[in-house]
């Protein structure tokens, strides 16, 4: 994910920029507190992390309510910021102290600080949450991490000031701008972690992000006032749409309908449509707006105003401001969490005595825990071996085992399923244990403590049951 650069090579507004970062800087080493953590609570979400570059912390965004829930402390001047896949780790790098801060989703509290390369700016994660790749402006190079050890494990040299990282929806490549007269994007293979081929481009290059299917990438032209359309098979810019002065971060919707451009000198959003290539509308943003990161539901879209100290929210049905929010000084990158749901599982046994034979009913409750709407879902139940059952509606039995599909749940809404164990005749007299465990879902599952619940009967005679 894109994530603003504090510093570029000496131009008009890069005077500027240097200017406010030694700010930033000096004001953290003269003693300038951080925010206090607030309510660690899991919220409805989802949530967005906004870098806080003057305060030394990052802001947590309560995308349902859109207000800061809590604050949490990296110190140095956080600049990027970007969630794993599964929502439970948020990378944060520090550009005054050439690290990279991990945070915890659940605790919110950093659980881990990796050196990376100097002044490291955008960072972005693979989609099966591996590696973690990050632009370091002052060596250029890419720094590439290890989720599982936290530890660099490659470094790649990537031209001269890398600015922009973005992974593409496969996982298989890296996309790096450079913020200098190179004039190129940079493009890694994640399977070799070497450079593959380099992009020319018409102007320097800023915020880079892939459209969700992976065809195409979008460059922000720092100072070309346009964005660029690369193809992505071809590695080649096949057009380019104008924009306002100086665009710095580029966001896609979630349908990849629309790309939003944050136009940093012209404190405004440039509302492009990406099957025209044209801009559509231009939306005033606080000032200096630097990264933008749209909602998962895609009706919002959320810029950072570097200048303001603010978040600017935008409706992205009528390209109208919605509300502004202040997160701290000096707010640089954002990234929303992806969108999760708790699924939780409970199993309730009921004995039906009978002659020759009595059974036991089982009643499967899936409840949606949120914070985002389940899209779908299955539950395995495993019986005593030798056994079978017969299944109700949207649940299939084979051998000892059966499974049951759950489809669309808003959160909070539950959906029962329901199947039946007969009793065998040379089964009775011993127990019944049936457990029941989540096996897939979507969106993700943040939560496995509510996964997995079991259920035991004693058969006594095919007329005495009692369950647990």
């Amino acid at each position: 994910m894109f994530s603003p650069l504090l510093v570029r090579p000496p131009r008009g507004v890069v005077r500027r920029r240097l200017a406010a970062l030694l700010t930033a800087v000096a004001l953290l080493t003269t003693g300038v507190a951080g925010l206090a953590t607030a309510d660690a609570a899991v919220l409805p979400g989802p949530f967005a992390y906004v870098a806080v570059t003057g305060a030394g912390t990052v802001s947590v965004v309560d995308g349902g309510s859109t207000t800061v829930t809590s604050t949490v402390p990296v110190g140095g001047a956080p600049s990027g910021v970007t969630v794993s896949p599964d929502g439970s780790r948020v990378y944060v790098t520090d550009s005054a102290n050439g690290t990279v801060s991990v945070i915890d989703s659940a605790t919110r509290a950093v659980t881990a600080t990796v050196p990376v390369g100097a002044s490291p700016y955008a960072v972005a994660v693979t989609p099966d949450g591996s590696q973690v790749y990050v632009a370091d402006s002052g060596d250029n190079t890419v720094s590439v991490i290890d989720a599982a050890t936290r530890t660099v494990t490659a470094t790649v040299g990537v031209g001269v000031h890398p600015v922009g990282v973005a992974v593409d929806p496969s996982g298989t490549q890296v996309y790096v701008t450079n913020d200098s007269d190179t004039n190129t994007l940079w493009v890694i293979s994640t399977a070799t972690r070497a450079v593959t081929g380099t992009v020319p481009l018409p102007a320097h290059a800023y915020g880079v992000a892939f459209a969700p299917d992976g065809t195409r990438a979008y460059v922000a032209l720092v100072n070309g006032r346009s964005l660029a359309v690369v193809d992505t098979a071809t590695r080649t810019v096949t057009s380019t749409v104008p924009t306002g002065i100086a665009p710095h971060g580029v966001a896609v919707s979630p349908d990849g309908s629309l790309v939003y451009v944050a136009n940093h000198d012209g404190n405004s959003v440039s509302v492009v449509d990406a099957a025209t290539r044209t801009t559509t509308a231009t939306v005033p943003a606080g000032s200096g707006p630097e990264a933008v990161a749209f909602h998962p539901s895609g009706t919002r879209a959320y810029v950072t105003d570097g200048n303001a100290g603010t978040v600017t929210v935008l409706d992205t049905a009528t390209a109208t401001v919605a509300s502004t929010l202040a997160v701290g000084s000096r707010p640089a990158g954002i990234a929303f969490a992806p969108p999760t749901a708790d699924l939780g599982v409970a199993l309730t046994a009921t004995g039906v005595p009978g002659l020759p034979a009595g059974r036991i009913t089982y009643t499967l409750t899936v409840t949606d825990n949120g914070p985002s709407p389940l899209t779908s879902g299955t539950v395995t139940a495993t019986l005593p071996t030798g056994t079978t059952a017969t299944a109700g509606s949207s649940c299939t039995a084979a051998g000892n085992r059966v499974t049951c599909t759950v489809g669309a749940l808003a959160p909070g809404a539950t959906a029962t399923r329901t199947f039946t164990v007969p009793i065998g005749t040379l089964t009775v007299g011993l127990p019944y244990t049936v457990t029941a465990q989540r096996t897939a879902s979507a969106p993700a599952d943040p939560g496995p403590a509510d996964d997995t619940v079991s259920r035991a009967c004693t058969v006594i005679t095919a007329l005495i049951i009692t369950c647990g």
